[in-house]
């Protein structure tokens, strides 16, 4: 490449430098490490063509090899470095310099290189195009060729700040509606009689006083209410939503509601009615003003974190990831089963076998919704994802399995051999009178008006899926043998870096998918990939 193509672009010297490390190291790389496969194939895996876009004007200097840079940013990925440590690694780790192609008295490049590399990345049209790289890698070496089963499966990240509290947040969230919202300061300076807003932290009051905290409360939530008023009413400049100054008046917003609920003025021992702290938490519930996407996560009742969920899917037999999302902890979209759709239907390099059926996927019950189920059926997968239990509700008690569903008549038929209709608006099979003398009773309900039974719009698809669980042996067979090997790839990909070092689901979705490229880079070096006469192979 010359200069007359990309002006700012910069690019490698084909020849190599007297110090260089690669050449100066000899053998005493590992073979089979991601230091070795870089030294050699970085060109290959990296060409100066796959970041032209990045650098469309023709004014500045040019920048550092890109080759470079994405060596840089996968090494730092796999090893969980900063961007300080990740320079300080190119500058004295003489296995980096090798990877990199750098001599060995070659200085590296400031830490905001990789910052502004970041940030370029992710305003261009294809934001993970190193983790698109190495799979097209992986495609054509034919390492997955037959491999027909995909494993999803998910785990709780850390999030980069601290969680607040209410009292925080609504502080916090104000003071940033009077930095970037335009008019915001003197709304806040008018209608702000809480706390002083031009100082951080926490108001002064005695927080001992339980009066106190509460007047501070209520006195928080009118402020954010009234400031909310004077910008969003008839006589305010409108705010674009997507502006940094529109976010702001959105958090404030849901701020202002999310943990607090309105007493009524009989309830109120004051009197007048006033806000509390609600005795609830939210279910989408915001926990930081500095990272607004942040939420509350729970994998199991006895581990609770705060963060993000990163997903990813597999093919088990070689532990390669084949597609990797974070999304927020809670909310829309952040399902194992709504997250693991989106993996798969991400997924291109699928072979057909005989059947017609392209993978088999293998989930615990957490990719059991019907809406999974239903969209593996009708995408021609199967579904080898371990149903959820149905629970009975007295002790040795019949379960949901225990009745008969006519779907196409709308009928339920209870144990004791009973018929009632569920052709209603809510779906529900009432026993009421059945019930009474019933000799199953004691097995069936406690209730006083007889068992109920709500059919659910996906339940033909839920109990045929529980049918074929219990009764194919080779299915669970599968299912026992392949599923565990997703844990061991979720090893992988948080081993030293469950901790995210950014801010936003856009952000950490970049830096974990960059982390899937590092991983898949490790195992196929270790496989044995190579690159010959203008193909990537397997030795």
């Amino acid at each position: 490449m010359t200069c007359d193509n990309v002006v700012v672009q910069g690019f490698s010297d084909s020849q190599p430098d007297l110090w260089d490390t690669s050449s100066m190291l000899g053998g005493l790389l590992p073979q089979g490490s991601v230091f070795a496969f870089l030294a050699e194939h970085r060109l290959a895996l990296f060409p100066e063509s796959m970041f032209a876009d990045l650098f469309p004007s023709g004014r500045g200097r040019p920048s550092t090899p890109p080759e470079v840079v994405a060596s840089v940013m996968v090494l730092q990925a796999l090893h969980g470095l900063s961007d300080r440590a990740a320079a300080e690694a190119v500058t004295f780790d003489l296995r980096w310099k090798a990877a990199c192609g750098l001599a060995v008295d070659a200085p590296a490049f400031h830490p905001t290189v990789l910052t502004y590399w970041r940030k370029r990345l992710a305003g261009s049209e294809s934001p993970n195009r190193i983790f698109d790289a190495v799979k097209a890698v992986i495609a054509q070496t034919g390492v997955l060729a037959g491999r027909t089963r995909r494993a999803l499966d998910s785990t709780v990240l850390n999030d980069a700040v601290a969680t607040q509290d209410t009292i925080t947040q609504l502080k916090a969230a104000v003071r940033k509606v009077a930095a970037l919202v335009p008019g915001g300061a003197d709304a806040v300076a008018v209608h702000g009689s809480a706390c002083d807003y031009a100082t951080a932290g926490k108001p002064d009051i005695a927080w001992d006083d339980p009066v106190a905290r509460a007047d501070l409360v209520d006195a928080l939530v009118r402020d954010a209410v009234a400031v909310l008023a004077a910008m969003t009413g008839a006589d305010a400049d409108p705010v674009e939503p997507d502006t940094t100054a529109g976010q702001a008046l959105a958090l404030l917003a849901l701020l202002a509601g999310q943990d607090v609920e309105w007493v009524e003025p009989d309830d109120d021992t004051a009197g007048g009615g006033r806000w509390r702290i609600a005795h609830r938490v939210a279910s989408e519930r915001v926990i930081s003003t500095v990272d607004p996407d942040a939420r509350h996560a729970r994998k199991t009742r006895a581990n609770r974190q705060d963060g993000y969920k990163g997903h990813i899917s597999i093919e088990p037999d070689t532990g390669l990831v084949t597609g990797a999302a974070v999304t927020k902890a809670a909310g829309a979209g952040s399902g194992d089963a709504a997250a693991g759709a989106v993996l798969l239907r991400g997924e291109t390099d699928s072979t057909d076998d005989d059947s017609g059926v392209r993978f088999e996927v293998l989930g615990d019950s957490a990719y059991g919704s019907g809406e999974f189920l239903a969209e593996l059926t009708e995408s021609g997968h199967v579904a080898n994802i371990k149903p959820h239990p149905t629970p009975a509700h007295i002790e040795n008690g019949f379960t949901a399995d225990d009745f008969t569903v006519d779907h196409d008549n709308k009928t339920v038929v209870c144990p004791a051999g009973h018929t009632v209709s569920f052709a209603n608006k809510s779906a529900t099979a009432r026993f009421k009178t059945c019930c009474t003398g019933c000799p199953f009773r004691l097995r069936c309900t406690t209730a006083r008006a007889g068992r109920e039974m709500k059919i659910g719009v996906h339940d033909r698809i839920h109990r045929a899926h529980r049918a074929r669980w219990n009764t194919d042996d080779a299915l669970r067979a599968r299912y026992r043998r392949h599923r565990p090997m997703v844990e061991r790839s979720i090893a992988w990909m948080t081993r030293g870096v469950r901790t995210l070092r950014y801010r936003g689901v856009v952000k950490n979705d970049a830096w974990w998918q960059l982390r899937a490229a590092s991983i898949n880079l490790r195992r196929i070096a270790a496989l044995g990939a190579t690159h010959n006469q203008g193909s990537w192979q397997m030795a």
